[in-house]
């Protein structure tokens, strides 16, 4: 006879497994429908925005909730992965487009050499060659890892000073590392690599992410190119947050609740403090190098100036404390609710009409912010944990379960 609690556990992840395929169908869906109207496009750009972001929150969560370091230098190891996975994928023919101010100055100047681009391939455009299709993808994923490993390397060797604070101390190393990045990124000596202040582009997007086929009828319009770009980002948002979860829940995961309950305890217990925090800021970073990659890949462009932390670092993590710190559902739902709710819900609020209320004096550009601001600050007044606190969504669902068993034997007694 299977246990209440094995039972529980296989009927979730036959839940789980329900809910990632109609996501990844949705996803496609979505795309053969997406010259359907403006709100089906909006709706596929927060889908979009909430997958990368996702990843982004539940990656800050494993270090902030799970291991209990504050960092706030997400931005700048999502910089690092996002001109990682561009510089990888611009097709040799447009480098020279690309980098052209500084080819420029470097012609414009009497006796000195012409600048060539420092990275002079493209993985999808080499693998494409060889494998086709199949091949662009590979090579489309293979940067995306690159990405995600530079962005690791770079937080080892932070990590290797800063991981011996602790505190607001950690939150304003990270903070003015991610910082410094950022500056060296737009340094002009690193042109011909980084492009400097300029923007990064002609690199392999969302856009390119497609499929040609025969035709069919959609709303009476022939469509005879899928694009799988939505489909690409929930898939990968979806794997890597499934690997968050099993190294939570592994050993390492359970190191990592040690060290963040208690320190002294965690290290009398035979568990290695700086190891661990080293192991997972490196992952966390990982993954946000990737969260990057995919942003960019969104973006169509890549641009130092773009990742601070006002823009990138606090929406990440107010979507943490929104869905609940330690719980990888709570930062899911967090970031889904942020983003529908800045992207599209709440629009209206910067335009002067909202609710079909019209108030231009009231509702104007930024508006929206103001409103989300409240909400947030309500949640954490309310529910000091964050919406669903430390818990996983499984929890609830439990719960309800017994209230409801609880209902029905109440009742029978009372029928009795």
């Amino acid at each position: 006879m299977i246990d209440i609690s094995r039972k529980q556990k296989i009927i979730n992840a036959i839940i789980c497994g329900f809910v990632i395929i109609a996501m990844l169908i949705g996803s496609i869906i979505l795309e053969l429908f997406g010259t359907s109207g403006n709100w089906v496009t909006m709706l596929i750009s927060c889908v979009q925005r909430s997958a990368i972001f996702a990843l982004l929150a539940v990656s800050m969560n494993l270090l902030n909730g799970f291991t209990g370091l504050f960092s706030l230098g997400q931005a700048g190891f999502m910089l690092l992965g996002a001109y990682t996975y561009a510089i990888f994928t611009i097709p040799l023919a447009q480098r020279n487009t690309v980098y052209y101010m500084y080819i420029k100055a470097a012609n414009e100047i009497a006796n000195t050499p012409a600048i060539e681009p420092t990275i002079q391939f493209s993985f999808p455009e080499v693998l494409g060659n060889i494998m086709g299709g199949p091949g662009m993808i590979l090579g489309v994923l293979i940067a995306i890892i690159m990405g995600g490993l530079v962005a690791a390397g770079i937080a080892f060797l932070i990590g290797l000073p800063v991981l011996r604070l602790r505190s607001d101390y950690l939150a304003i190393a990270t903070l003015g590392f991610a910082e410094i990045i950022r500056a060296i990124f737009q340094w002009g000596k690193l042109g011909p690599l980084t492009n400097g202040a300029n923007a990064v582009r002609e690199f392999v997007t969302l856009s390119h992410l497609k499929i040609t086929f025969s035709g069919v009828l959609v709303n009476g319009v022939l469509v005879d190119t899928l694009k799988f770009g939505t489909f690409f980002l929930v898939l990968l948002a979806i794997v890597c947050i499934g690997i968050i979860v099993m190294l939570i829940n592994s050993s390492y995961g359970r190191a990592f609740k040690a060290i963040r309950e208690d320190e002294i305890a965690a290290e009398a217990m035979g568990i290695n403090l700086y190891k661990h925090k080293q192991l997972a800021f490196c992952i966390s970073c990982f993954f946000a190098g990737v969260g990057g990659a995919m942003l960019a890949m969104l973006l169509a462009m890549a641009q130092a100036r773009g990742f601070t932390a006002p823009l990138i670092t606090y929406p990440i993590l107010m979507m943490v404390v929104l869905g609940g710190i330690g719980s990888v559902s709570g930062s899911c739902f967090g970031a889904v609710l942020y983003i529908f709710a800045t992207e599209w819900w709440l629009r209206g609020l910067d335009s002067g009409t909202f609710l079909g209320i019209s108030a231009p004096d009231i509702f104007r550009p930024g508006f929206r912010l103001v409103a989300i601001s409240v909400v947030v600050m309500s949640v954490i007044l309310f529910f000091r944990r964050g919406l669903l606190g430390d818990k996983e969504l499984p929890y609830y669902i439990g719960r309800i379960k017994e209230r409801h068993l609880a209902r029905k034997t109440k009742a029978g007694e009372q029928n009795g």
